[in-house]
């Protein structure tokens, strides 16, 4: 049986580790006592380990077969990195803010295959469009998707699955989407638009920078764009937020002491943005492809709505079962292409394709084609 270690035991990273655990021998790794606690109650090995420690990582994942990465994202790359230094395949969950391509050499050096943005999206979205951008020529992508709280509740109507400080990131970092075959750069936030979802009613998209790998990987694609789902009127306040300066990493002093105001509003934000015991919470995404296949117009729409199922929160199945279906492939062998992988490279293979979707269905992840 392969040993696999999952770097980070908070909400998807465990339930990544109990998915894993029905074909591999698994260990979940993290500084938090707490969320280790969590994880060891389902059965899996677990050991407490500073991953921020670069040399005690490095230690931690040599015995190990495959390396599986949901750290925060901005321990995500130097991570990635040293898993590659260390010769190990891994699939990653982290969305670091830094271009993957830049360890790509790296990876090819040490043979290893590093499988980026395995999630929903990026992830799923990248995995669907790589799929038709094999069998079509694809005119234009669109990839509406959010997590949200069943119930809205004052002042936020939000709650994260994530670290707070990866939330944030969605609303400062400039989003960018291709237009006309040229890439355009707008800040996080902009171009709101009210779209209505069956099932769950009307939401709120705006730009945010969710195309990462598509805009190097697929050149070809004139037009492409990622928004990102809330209730309606979060972006004023949001807006609000970060104009007032409560979002930005440069230090302030207060009191004498240097903050970043950033870390202060996570800390803050935490509390408020974290699920209380039973509270039910779902993913919804939508993705139009549309272009010429067989010399014909064709249109396709791929519809998400997933929710909280049997005390598993949908946003970290959703998440979290893209990044072990592409775990199996890749412990299986049959996906070892070398070097950087976005998920959009394992869609052009129709047998990967249909494996990951019917591992998602077997677990009540559907994404409808209508």
């Amino acid at each position: 049986m392969k040993k696999v270690i999952v770097l980070g035991a908070g909400l998807v990273g465990k339930v990544m580790a109990a998915d894993l655990a029905k074909s591999f021998d698994v260990t979940s790794v993290d500084i938090s006592q707490e969320a280790l606690a969590e994880v060891a109650k389902l059965g899996i090995k677990t050991q407490q380990v500073d991953l921020s420690d670069l040399t005690k990582l490095a230690q931690a994942i040599k015995p190990f077969d495959l390396v599986i990465g949901a750290v925060p994202g901005f321990m995500g790359f130097q991570v990635a990195k040293t898993v590659i230094e260390a010769g190990k395949n891994m699939v990653d969950i982290s969305f670091f803010p830094e271009d993957p391509f830049l360890l790509d050499e790296l990876a090819k050096k040490h043979n290893v295959t590093i499988v980026t943005d395995c999630g929903v999206a990026p992830g799923m979205g990248n995995i669907i469009l790589g799929y038709h951008n094999q069998r079509m020529k694809i005119q234009n992508y669109e990839c509406l998707v959010g997590g949200l709280p069943l119930v809205r509740e004052w002042p936020y109507e939000y709650k994260a699955v994530f670290s707070p400080i990866d939330v944030i990131e969605e609303y400062i970092r400039p989003a960018r989407y291709v237009q006309n075959g040229a890439m355009v750069v707008k800040e996080a936030l902009s171009d709101p638009e009210l779209v209505h979802f069956e099932g769950v009613g009307t939401l709120e998209s705006w730009n945010s920078d969710g195309l990462r790998s598509l805009i190097k990987t697929m050149p070809n694609i004139p037009n492409m764009i990622e928004k990102t789902l809330r209730y309606p009127g979060c972006i004023e306040y949001l807006r609000v937020l970060r104009e007032t300066g409560l979002f930005s990493y440069e230090e302030i002093e207060v009191k004498g002491v240097k903050v970043r105001p950033v870390d202060v509003m996570a800390k803050l934000l935490f509390p408020k943005w974290k699920l209380k015991p039973g509270e039910q919470e779902f993913t919804v995404m939508r993705i139009v492809i549309e272009g010429e296949e067989q010399g014909k117009p064709k249109r396709y729409q791929y519809n998400l709505l997933d929710r909280t199922n049997s005390g598993t929160l949908s946003m970290a199945r959703t998440t979290g079962y893209t990044c072990t279906a592409v775990v199996n492939l890749v412990a299986e062998g049959s996906y070892s292409r070398k070097g950087i992988s976005p998920p959009e490279f394992l869609g052009e293979e129709e047998s990967h394709f249909k494996f990951i979707r019917d591992y998602l269905s077997q677990r009540e992840v559907h994404y409808t084609l209508v």
